[in-house]
């Protein structure tokens, strides 16, 4: 399976609005502009979250296509005993929790909300952040289990990821049309479908960051 430098720049493949960037040896990143009417903050932010996305994938492939250690004896239980599989796993939440972060800081530059709405509107949209996690969550976990799988899959566990990737996709459309009337109930129509315009761009360019460090099978 191929690793680190040589396998970013294999893989890389940008976008017509894309450059690719080098942030440091081995992490190829694509920063991609976004609607000048959006504005240079939104495309700071969202450049930084594709560059975690970018962190968070090499962190999960690179420990996965690991080979699993030797077994040890068993330790006492002290509750200190931390395996480099914990420790990566943390640092993946840490940051997962640093995109969502800049995710909030693109919309709330980006939604022209009044003191009123602002106050039903981060409840909600907290709410729903919260079930986009669970959809990455599995996302994520594909991935780790696709990196440990690439050098041997079968046709088997080609079918069952691809299918389970796709089914991801859906159920992220089926999360923003389940919260749409949510969100009108709380802003209007069209502040509404501005708030998940900017959801849905952020997503796409964050997945295609991922999308593009992913290696592809070979048949």
């Amino acid at each position: 399976m191929p690793t680190g430098e040589s396998k970013a720049q294999a893989m890389f493949v940008p976008a017509d609005n894309c450059s690719r960037v080098e942030t440091h040896p081995g992490a190829v990143v694509q920063e991609c502009s976004l609607d000048k009417s959006l504005g240079h903050r939104m495309n700071r932010n969202v450049s930084l979250a594709t560059c975690l996305a970018t962190c968070v994938l090499a962190a999960v492939m690179s420990l996965s296509a690991q080979e699993p250690p030797a077994q040890k004896p068993p330790q006492e239980a002290s509750g200190k005993n931390v395996t480099s599989e914990q420790v990566n796993d943390a640092n993946v939440q840490l940051m997962r929790q640093d995109i969502r972060a800049e995710r909030k800081k693109v919309v709330a530059a980006n939604m022209p909300l009044t003191e009123t709405e602002a106050t039903k509107f981060w409840p909600l949209y907290d709410r729903y952040i919260g079930e986009t996690i669970k959809v990455n969550d599995l996302r994520y976990a594909l991935i780790k289990e696709y990196a440990q799988n690439y050098s041997t899959m079968t046709d088997a566990q080609a079918d069952s990821f691809i299918k389970r990737w796709v089914a991801l996709d859906r159920d992220n459309t089926q999360l923003r049309l389940k919260y749409i009337p949510e969100f009108e109930n709380v802003i209007s129509h069209k502040k509404t479908a501005l708030f998940f315009q900017i959801d849905r761009r952020i997503s796409m360019l964050i997945e295609l960051q991922l999308a593009s460090q992913v290696p592809l099978l070979k048949p």
